[in-house]
């Protein structure tokens, strides 16, 4: 299986902007979430095992901080011509099967990835008040197959410290899973066809 390493992002970097459709037809932009003193922005897929593994804890995550005013919207960006399994109609599904209580969006264009510089799934991009990144990292230490329980312990300690208005600590360990599945000749300038 291979595996993909997030993209070095310096912390401070602002959120870039989206317009966006879910399955039933919403568009969701980044103003959307303003009022929201946190935002996460996700990327995931629908087959990726490692997205896969979280995807049960990370619909408890999202649900478990829905009160304390986190946002999360999550983002399929990969290629549905060449990866059927990941059409809008069906991250629709996938948000209802997994009970996901927030946006599941599609960048059908792959430009919203690339704004991000999102690399694999999951890619986690965690956003202050002032929509300046503060954590970049891993959800936490499961990846399939080495036996770890899926806490999401390393976004949670994030979450809770930006809501708190504090600093994320220093080393944040990168999100690892698969590459998004860019389509032919619109790879980003950071994808290698090795990894």
């Amino acid at each position: 299986m291979p595996k993909t390493e997030s993209n070095p992002i310096t912390l401070g970097t602002r959120a870039a902007d989206f317009t966006l459709p879910d399955a039933d037809g919403n568009l969701f932009t980044l103003a959307e979430f303003k009022d929201s003193p946190a935002l996460l922005v996700a990327f995931i897929s629908n087959r990726c095992p490692f997205v896969v593994l979280i995807r049960e804890e990370l619909a408890k995550f999202a649900r478990d901080y829905a009160a304390q005013g986190l946002a999360v919207v999550a983002i399929n960006s990969n290629d549905a011509k060449a990866h059927p399994e990941e059409t809008l109609e069906r991250i629709g599904v996938e948000a209802k099967t997994h009970g996901y209580g927030f946006p599941y969006l599609k960048d059908a264009s792959q430009s919203v990835a690339k704004a991000f510089g999102a690399a694999c799934t999951p890619d986690f991009f965690l956003y202050d008040r002032d929509r300046k990144l503060a954590y970049h990292g891993q959800f936490d230490e499961a990846r399939p197959g080495n036996g770890k329980d899926v806490t999401g312990a390393d976004l949670r300690a994030a979450v809770d410290a930006v809501l708190k208005g504090e600093a994320v600590g220093a080393g944040q360990v990168p999100s690892i899973g698969c590459n998004i599945k860019w389509s032919a000749g619109n790879e980003p300038s950071w994808f290698s066809t090795a990894a």
